[in-house]
């Protein structure tokens, strides 16, 4: 066949291959299947109006090539994808465009949905869910009912994030060096009325089952700092509990400090001629970030005027409060030990607080320290615990999640205020609560949601005592629907239940979740807890969700920035699609670095790539079955699919891709050396990582059987492990000591014809002149001496 009588040219047949793909349902999923199962999920996107970038297409790109990899292989493979419409993104979008959330939402999710089948991704989208779907969020309701009916989720007065950009409360998870993980604005302090979820209650559970998945390292260790359990003990100075880690220190107490959100509840103990210079320091504290107040050099402070007895010496010691001192850090209080705290130390200096050393600086034993003189730390500690100093406790950096916002674009909680039976939840029959339409959805300056002047939302009756009642305005935050979507795909479209449980059972855990380390104390730590408490209800068979967790680096712009319109450095992949194909955006996004890492964009890099497929496109197209011998080139495929394999489970994409272009280079070389049957080859093994140019080829050679629709329905080729065994060899060719050629040649060939081979090749020959010596280790080296 002449390949220049028809010039490659992806664009136009990609777009028939996605609708034949479609129409045959070719990646379609069974649910109990006599197969062994595969579940590999991807996150799934906010919808945004920028659409799906270049970072979306690394992921879904290197984790397709595995779902097609274990297809082929003969798994039941799930590969199943939908949409996380609620939340920020989605209606920024609605209120930068002026339109209704629900309008542009599913705008941008059709636009998306657009990029994602030109990509060529193995979805299957029978099972495609979008957390906007009241059938969808119904469940979501549901799973918040059942927390707070085995009182999980409860309604609290606290010290909350406030950002005031996206005018919005956030969690601490979604609060990054004091910024909004969002839109990178400083929070601010500020109390309010808040719905929480208990997931301080499974920390313990959280930490120690980690022991039990696969999660990268870097990730478990993210979760594990994250939840921050610490050891120590409790004591109280008078009536007043703190946390220590370091009991033994206890007399080397000489303040106690606490946070201003703790000290906003003490106000009413503090004397009152100290009374307004607390509390204007307390509100001046609580203005500024935490952020702000860890960066701070000078560490402030205002006697409170109340005094505390130390219970190890009977001493007064005064309480200040002091901004240095955060709030999830124990109970807010902590002991000052101004002798072995750096930040003690400082604010006891400043304020003229005595220093009184108890712990002897070489041999690390007990001074000052009464009958506890000597020892060291942790028998001091064990005999202070004996006397009734302090009591053995444990502590967590992790707090209960925040889980109301002042929103319109989000699941309304299913909560009804009764002023006889307080809060009531909506009945399981009328779920779900449905977002109602409203003319204003933008946020409030004053933090209160949308729905709140909805009368039509809000009045209903109690369904307890059917007494007049207000809903919830409050809306849930856009983890929500993340948190269990996963379980949705086993069963999306069950209408009596959150999935079949005999669906759940064949196909959890999820066997490879990827997605971004930004999520790892966030969407992931959420996910896992809202499954511990769905297994603890009897709803899923497991206690993880997630067998393997990995994750992917950020793809920066050419300049190695990262990408914003602001920089001009964002790359469209519509516009790498558009102009190459979307199997040289598929590989190039394998073959730009390790996956795990970040990476700069080359347009050279992508050109590369472009001519690569166009040379396996010549190739293809110009071979002739009647060519020479196949046992090298039978050879060279078998350890090609092995290799191929191996990277891809082991996340090796871009070496993957290199050792095709290894291969194709040894093919331009060797054009007669391989025949149909070994392009055919070539081609499936190619199909996990660029499907479309593999279909087409393919059908084009006539390699498909009559009882198939597509190459991605064929099997992955077979090879035996004799095989794998390299017969073949790399000898340097020299003169005189310099390299001047590499040949590979088989392990067999003799010495003679070795160097008749290499007086073949030009750049030899022409250093050879005269008589001469031939040097020769075997299998490496083959040297000719002139001199």
């Amino acid at each position: 066949m002449n390949a220049n009588s028809d010039n490659f040219d992806p664009v136009k047949y990609e777009g028939r291959w996605i609708k034949h793909w479609l129409e045959k349902n070719i990646y379609v999923s069974i649910t109990n299947d006599t197969k062994k199962k595969s579940y590999i999920l991807i996150e799934f996107p906010y919808p945004s109006g920028e659409g799906l970038h270049v970072g979306h297409a690394r992921s879904y790109s290197c984790l397709d090539s595995v779902a097609r990899l274990r297809r082929m292989k003969g798994f039941n493979v799930m590969f199943p994808f939908g949409w996380d419409g609620f939340g920020l993104p989605a209606e920024n979008y609605a209120i930068k465009t002026g339109i209704q959330p629900i309008i542009t939402t599913k705008k941008v999710i059709s636009r998306a949905k657009e990029q994602v089948l030109s990509w060529g991704l193995s979805f299957d989208w029978d099972r495609e869910v979008n957390t906007t779907d009241p059938n969808y969020y119904k469940w979501t309701q549901w799973i918040f009912v059942q927390m707070f009916k085995k009182g999980l989720a409860y309604k609290k007065e606290i010290a909350v994030n406030w950002c005031p950009s996206c005018k919005i409360n956030l969690a601490n998870e979604e609060v990054l060096d004091g910024k909004c993980e969002r839109c990178g604005t400083e929070t601010e302090r500020r109390n309010q009325s808040q719905w929480l979820l208990g997931i301080t209650k499974y920390a313990d559970r959280l930490l120690d089952d980690l022991k039990t998945v696969n999660f990268r390292h870097d990730i478990a260790t993210q979760q594990i700092n994250w939840i921050g359990k610490k050891t120590g003990a409790k004591v109280k100075f008078s009536n007043l509990e703190v946390f220590t880690t370091r009991l033994d220190t206890i007399f080397g107490v000489t303040f106690l400090a606490a946070s201003p959100e703790a000290m906003k509840g003490l106000l009413d103990k503090v004397p009152e001629k100290n009374r307004d210079n607390v509390a204007n320091y307390v509100k001046g504290a609580l203005n500024r970030s935490e952020r702000d107040r860890k960066q701070k050099i000078e560490k402030t402070g205002v006697d409170t005027g109340i005094w505390v007895v130390n219970p190890a010496n009977n001493e007064k010691v005064p309480l200040w409060v002091a901004e240095y001192v955060l709030s999830d850090v124990g109970t807010g209080v902590v002991m000052g030990v101004p002798a072995h705290d750096e930040r003690d130390f400082e604010f006891a200096q400043k304020n003229g607080l005595k220093i009184v050393q108890v712990v002897g600086g070489e041999t690390k034993k007990l001074i000052n320290s009464g009958k506890y003189d000597g020892m060291g730390m942790e028998e001091a500690t064990e005999n202070m615990v004996k006397d009734g100093i302090g009591e053995r406790d444990v502590h967590f950096h992790l707090r209960d999640w925040v889980f109301s916002r002042q929103h319109y674009w989000g699941e309304p909680i299913p909560m009804i205020n009764c002023p006889k039976d307080g809060w009531v939840p909506v009945p399981e029959d009328e779920l779900p609560v449905t977002l109602p339409e409203v003319e204003k959805y933008q946020p409030t300056d004053t933090g209160e949601s949308p729905l709140a002047h909805v009368d039509s939302f809000i009045n209903t009756t109690c369904p307890k005592c059917g007494g007049l009642a207000k809903r919830e305005t409050d809306t849930m935050p856009n983890w929500a629907g993340s948190s269990w979507y996963y379980l949705r795909y086993c069963d999306p479209h069950n209408s009596i239940g959150l999935a079949d449980k005999q669906a759940l059972k064949y196909w959890l855990p999820v066997d490879w979740y990827n997605g971004g380390m930004e999520h790892t104390t966030l969407h992931l730590l959420y996910s896992r807890f809202w499954h511990k408490f769905l297994y603890d209800v009897g709803v899923v068979p497991t206690i993880e969700p997630y067998a393997k967790r990995t994750s992917h680096g950020v793809v920066l712009g050419v300049d190695g920035r990262k990408m914003s319109k602001s920089k001009g450095n964002v790359i469209n992949p519509d516009e790498v699609v558009s102009k190459f194909g979307a199997d040289t955006l598929r590989l190039y996004e394998m073959f730009i670095g390790p996956f795990d890492q970040t990476v700069s964009w080359s347009w050279e890099g992508v050109e590369g790539v472009y001519r690569f497929l166009k040379r396996v496109w010549r190739l293809a197209l110009t071979c002739t079955s009647d060519g020479g011998t196949e046992i090298e080139s039978a050879k060279r495929l078998a350890r090609l699919t092995k290799k191929i394999e191996d990277d891809l489970e082991s996340m090796k994409f871009n070496t993957a891709v290199a050792s095709m272009m290894e291969f194709v280079n040894w093919w331009s070389e060797n054009p007669n050396k391989i025949t149909i049957e070994g392009v055919g080859k070539f081609l499936r093994i190619l199909a996990v990582m660029a499907p479309f140019i593999a279909e087409e080829l393919y059908q084009r050679l006539g390699l498909l059987t009559a009882s198939l629709d597509s190459i991605h329905q064929t099997s992955w080729p077979e090879y035996s492990e004799d095989d794998l065994v390299d017969e073949v060899v790399m000898v340097i060719v020299q003169v005189n000591g310099k390299i001047r050629a590499k040949m590979i040649e088989s392990k067999s060939k003799s010495k003679e014809d070795l160097e008749k081979s290499a007086l073949e090749n030009e750049n030899v020959r022409r250093f050879v002149e005269g008589d001469y010596k031939v040097l020769y280790v075997p299998g490496k080296v083959i040297n000719f001496i002139t001199e």
